[in-house]
């Protein structure tokens, strides 16, 4: 068995810059937030996903480099915002966008939680959009709106069309990652374009809900999205992020170890769940085996116990009455202080558990105390200890973004004077 792809691939997303990746005589690839691909063809051109309403200007400019061809097709393989943002800027007229029928539904659903989840997931990209957007403005003047683009072409099931000879073929795949999910095959080159079906990076258990918040993808649809592209048996894969993977046994052999993998978590869950096991216990126990070596890079194995937990049984665990209540736990912790004798007694249980290496464990009994206006310093410093401990075992994009942040939230609160 070849080593995982992931474990050779980059995890950082960093915005377009300046040059494309050429994949073959007549695709390239322009790298961003999520990538933006332009196929040329002696009747025009096909780009593939246009990136961010900041990064448009540089795939525009990298596109220009090397074909002046009009461009006739514009495709999404998903609805997110990185993938549709910078249509206005690519558009020509006479360029049709085509999606698959899920999609106005989806940016509908976008634009209705926009502020919901831009605040949700800020503390893993404001710095760095803010820095990429003043480095666009320095370079390319006024920068384009986030688009809201009409696809003029919506398809349910496949759709085909031929463009200087070159044979497009659409597939969709609806609830891998979006409800309006698609790949584009190039039969003829044994080519499939995945965007980002198999998650944000490819080679890792998928994220069945994201942090930032974001509906719950079911385990099973993503798990038979990989037999949609393993039955194609391409040569080259073009996923949504980085570069190509290449070879047609590696690609199956990618493929089905996500699949397998997805749909152990499932079937260990469902069972852990019939057998009465309660979530958290499901979340420690579930582990995969040596031979489903997947990456956590964006989605995480326990994250997903939940996640599918939650998608079948919803919000009620069952463990507490206040479940099903409108206070928070967080409305006695005054009073848990104060049978404590104060915070100091919790603050030294609390470095008790760390130096025990019970770091979760930890950050309970400090939640008792960061939920009060003023914690005490000794308070903070020790969930700062905390969260720096836990810094080097993770991996995971989100997970590291969050701890990172979290210790700057709770520097902040240091340095304001908290007694």
């Amino acid at each position: 068995m070849a080593q995982p792809v992931w474990r050779s691939r980059p995890g950082e997303m960093v915005p377009a810059s300046e040059g494309t990746q050429r994949i073959n005589d007549f695709i390239h690839l322009s790298e961003g937030l999520s990538n933006s691909f332009l196929i040329t063809t002696d009747e025009g051109n096909v780009v593939v996903n246009t990136g961010m309403f900041f990064e448009a200007p540089q795939h525009k400019a990298n596109y220009a480099a090397i074909s002046d061809a009009p461009l006739r097709y514009i495709v999404f393989t998903q609805g997110h915002v990185d993938h549709v943002g910078g249509t206005d800027c690519l558009r020509e007229p006479g360029t049709k966008v085509i999606a698959q029928a899920g999609n106005p539904e989806h940016q509908a659903y976008d634009r209705r939680l926009a502020r919901f989840r831009a605040a949700r997931s800020g503390f893993a990209f404001t710095r760095k959009n803010g820095n990429a957007i003043r480095d666009a403005q320095a370079k390319f003047g006024k920068l384009p709106d986030q688009a809201i683009p009409t696809p003029d072409i919506l398809f349910e099931d496949r759709y085909a069309f031929t463009l200087g000879g070159l044979r497009v073929e659409l597939i969709a795949v609806p609830g891998a990652e979006t409800n309006d999910s698609l790949v584009i095959w190039l039969p003829d080159h044994r080519i499939c374009f995945v965007g980002n079906l198999f998650g944000c990076l490819i080679g890792h258990i998928p994220n069945l809900v994201t942090v930032r918040g974001d509906r719950y993808r079911d385990a099973l649809t993503c798990a038979a999205a990989c037999d949609v592209v393993a039955a194609l048996e391409p040569d080259l894969l073009l996923p949504g992020h980085h570069g190509p993977i290449e070879g047609r046994d590696l690609i199956r052999e990618e493929l089905l170890r996500i699949r397998d993998a997805t749909l152990y978590v499932h079937d260990e869950t469902v069972k852990g769940m019939n057998e009465g096991k309660d979530l958290f216990t499901l979340k420690q126990e579930i582990r995969l085996p040596a031979h489903l070596d997947v990456g956590e890079g964006y989605g995480m194995v326990a994250w997903d116990v939940q996640a599918i937990w939650e998608y079948y049984a919803g919000w009620f665990h069952h463990e507490s009455t206040t479940e099903l209540y409108s206070v928070p736990q967080r409305a006695i912790h005054a009073d848990l202080i104060e049978l404590a004798g104060g915070e100091a007694a919790i603050v030294a249980r609390a470095r008790g558990k760390l130096e025990a290496g019970r770091r979760e464990e930890a950050l309970h009994l400090l939640d008792v105390l960061l939920s009060q206006p003023s914690p005490s310093r000794e308070a903070l410093e020790l969930a700062i200890t905390v969260h720096r401990a836990l810094e080097p075992e993770s991996r995971n994009f989100w997970l590291t973004n969050w701890l990172g942040n979290q210790i700057d939230l709770l520097s902040a609160r240091l340095s304001g004077g908290a007694e």
